[in-house]
């Protein structure tokens, strides 16, 4: 037999013997990374950059030749007044307001629409009018005392017949909160319907707040040193609720079977690290690396994200092998201790239901696997047509001043108005600006465009600027088809055999670049990311055809979620019963989040699912005995486990964030496929129908692999 040095059980056996110094470290240093993160912790940012993009180009060019840098935040005071915006008292109160604004916020200048030249800021019908407000760049908490200072002002005009919205990303109105605790308290109850002990449902919930402490002190101080997107700690509290408790959950099971089986606290402490840690370590470093794979995806937004994640996860992986076993010490044999009047029955691993299931999955197997795949597959479909972007003030409650601000402005000036395009053009010589003037010219008449600005040239008249204003919404589709028409199709046509070269920019010309750039590296990144899941896999389970149905039951679940959101999100399918805005394009950053993350988290179930079933073949030689054994002796933990994440994830789908509810039902339907569908119906089915056939595995390649071990080392014998 094979020896290994047990180097988690001794680090469980170090924890628990001297488990007031691991409760204690842990807490200093917790209180010292929230105590840094607050006095010296970076600020998160919306801000992303995309080099050799032709928008970061056009941006430089709009730079270098003089225009003013877009350095700090633009928005907009949008009036609408039912007697007209030039009605004296509506005159009188925008211009006060204006000039408020001018005097309490720092470094804010306006753009009136009572200036001698801001008629273009007034509609056509004269009801509606916008005044531009430029904040120099600040700090965060500079940027809330502007935003508040101009709020207020807003808000006390009282004029009848006068409504006041504001404009821009900055004066969203973001939700209280609420999904954690949402999430949290579902997870209290899960766990107490799965250990049925107010103690033991305790002891996931510490240790999964110790490590989302951690993980969220650790991502604020790495934000001095990475721009990271506003949403990143709930997304990181996010992962670290799911996981945390998840992975604290296996180790308690585990350490309660020992105690069951025989086995005094210190050494079932031992034995629960060495098995569950080991797994959870595994399944922790998996996710660790995966994210972090996002390093190489070339988008900033997409390795802030994979950093921030990464972090929380390693940190409440952390307190799972070390926090939790000091924990137990202190615990020892009371962990049933409050015990609710199912506790016996909560306890007990070997469940005749799973059983059973197993058993009626297997007498026909090839019907349930049938089946299973089309309803994979049917949720999958509408990934076909999954559109990336991301979305704008058009997709909030109508109850927030920027979606009021936004229909408003749609509704004066078209809705292009909310997202216009920049023309960034070089212009050396006469021929070039003649070209240029040619072009101006032919743009309103170019398919889906409203409108579009004369050439403003620089003082040396070699850069000028043009301004398009699309005829559909920023988030539309046709936006994106105007964007690639003018680069494509208008802007050669106009510059052909001229020295003028024109480049198309602005907020959504980098929206598009971001999404065509991550379309392009998406199908690579999960490539290699499911090459190196069939590697591993193989050499955990000594095994070609499990790891084979292992990447394409993993293509399926994550083609579920993407089917999913895009449904609700894209198509708006069941979006007004979630809270959710208008439809929209998915977020770019989501695809590659979601497929390293939901990786990591299948790759946690596939390892304690199949090493189960693979301890009892080894033991039996019967695959059909070894599959319902497996089954019924994990399925009660796994039911759990994702339960509990399904509801975390899902809860986000109640914030205000639409990142985060795009993320958090990606998650939420991932992970609930996964653990139901593949989990308890397709991994049964599809064992059965292969039989034997599930453990080939070529001699030569048995030699050439590593051996990898996720099971742990012996149990020791029960005193």
């Amino acid at each position: 037999m094979q020896t290994r040095t047990p180097h988690l059980r001794r680090l469980a056996g170090l924890c628990y013997r001297r488990r007031w110094r691991v409760l204690i470290g842990w807490v200093v240093a917790v209180a010292v990374l929230v105590g840094l993160s607050g006095a010296a912790g970076g600020t998160f940012e919306d801000e992303f950059d995309l080099p050799g993009s032709e928008s970061q180009a056009a941006l430089e060019r709009l730079e270098a030749g003089g225009f003013p840098t877009r350095a700090g935040f633009e928005g907009q005071l949008v009036v609408h007044a039912e007697d007209g915006v030039d009605a004296p008292e509506v005159r009188t109160a925008v211009t006060e307001v204006l000039e408020a604004i001018v005097d309490d916020a720092p470094a804010v200048s306006v753009s009136s629409p009572y200036d001698p030249h801001g008629r273009s800021q007034v509609s056509d019908d004269g009801t509606i009018a916008f005044a531009e407000l430029s904040l120099a760049d600040r700090s965060n908490d500079e940027y809330a005392d502007a935003v508040d200072a101009i709020r207020d002002h807003v808000e006390a005009v009282d004029v009848p017949g006068l409504q006041l919205e504001l404009g821009g990303d900055r004066f969203f109105e973001e939700s209280e909160g609420g999904s954690e605790g949402v999430g949290f308290l579902a997870a209290i109850v899960i766990l107490l319907v799965a250990f049925g002990s107010v103690l033991a449902m305790g002891l996931p919930l510490v240790t999964a707040l110790f490590g989302i402490g951690a993980g969220i002190g650790v991502v604020t101080l790495l934000a001095n040193a990475v721009t990271m997107p506003s949403f990143t700690l709930q997304l990181v509290m996010m992962l670290a609720i799911g996981v945390g408790i998840d992975y604290a959950l296996f180790i308690v099971t585990r350490y309660r079977q020992a105690l069951a089986d025989g086995l005094e606290p210190g050494p079932a402490v031992e034995l629960a690290i060495d098995t569950a840690g080991r797994a959870v370590l595994f399944a922790g470093t998996t996710v660790v690396v995966s994210v972090l794979g996002l390093l190489v995806a070339g988008l900033d937004v997409n390795r802030a994200l994979g950093i921030a994640a990464a972090s929380g996860v390693a940190m409440t992986m952390l307190a799972s092998v070390t926090l939790l076993p000091a924990i137990l010490g202190f615990v020892g044999r009371g962990i049933d201790r409050f015990g609710l009047p199912h506790r016996h029955r909560a306890g007990n691993g070997e469940g005749r239901f799973w059983r059973r299931w197993s058993e009626t999955v297997q007498r026909r197997p090839a019907v349930p696997a049938a089946a299973g795949f089309a309803v994979l597959v049917l949720l999958a479909v509408p990934a076909l047509s999954m559109r990336l972007g991301f979305g704008d003030a058009g997709n909030r409650p109508e109850t927030d001043t920027t979606r009021r601000a936004y229909d408003l402005l749609a509704e004066g000036f078209g809705p292009g108005a909310n997202g216009p395009l920049f023309l960034a053009a070089s212009v050396p010589d006469d021929e070039a600006r003649a070209a240029l003037d040619r072009l101006a010219a032919e743009l309103p008449s170019v398919e889906g465009v409203r409108g579009a600005t004369p050439p403003i040239p620089n003082e040396a008249g070699d850069v000028a600027l043009l301004q398009v204003f699309p005829a559909s919404a920023p988030q539309d589709e046709a936006t994106t088809d105007l964007v690639h028409r003018l680069r494509d199709e208008v802007v050669p046509a106009a510059a052909a055999d001229t020295s003028l070269d024109v480049l198309v920019g602005g907020a959504q010309a980098a929206v598009v670049d971001f999404a065509d750039h991550t379309a392009a590296r998406l199908p690579v990144f999960i490539a290699v990311v499911l090459a190196v899941s069939f590697v591993v896999l193989m050499a955990v389970f000594r095994s070609v055809l499990v790891p084979v149905k292992a990447v394409v039951m993993n293509l399926l679940s994550i083609g579920a979620a993407y089917g999913v959101i895009t449904a609700v999100f894209q198509w708006g399918w069941g979006a007004s019963l979630l809270g959710i805005g208008r439809a929209g394009p998915v977020e770019v950053w989501v695809p590659m989040m979601l497929f390293a993350i939901v990786f990591g988290l299948s790759m946690d179930y596939e390892v304690f699912l199949l090493s189960r079933i693979r301890e009892d073949y080894d033991r039996t030689g019967d695959n059909a005995t070894a599959v319902s054994h497996g089954l019924a002796a994990t399925a009660r933990v796994i039911s759990a486990a994702a339960a509990i994440m399904v509801v975390v994830f899902g809860g986000f789908v109640l914030s205000g964030e639409r990142s985060l509810q795009v993320f958090g039902l990606g998650l939420a339907t991932a992970v609930f496929v996964d653990a139901t569908l593949v989990r308890l119906v397709l991994v049964p089915a599809t064992m059965e129908l292969l039989g034997d056939r599930n453990w080939w595995l070529p001699r030569w390649l048995d030699r050439l692999l590593p051996r990898v071990h996720v099971e742990g080392t012996p149990a020791p014998e029960p005193a």
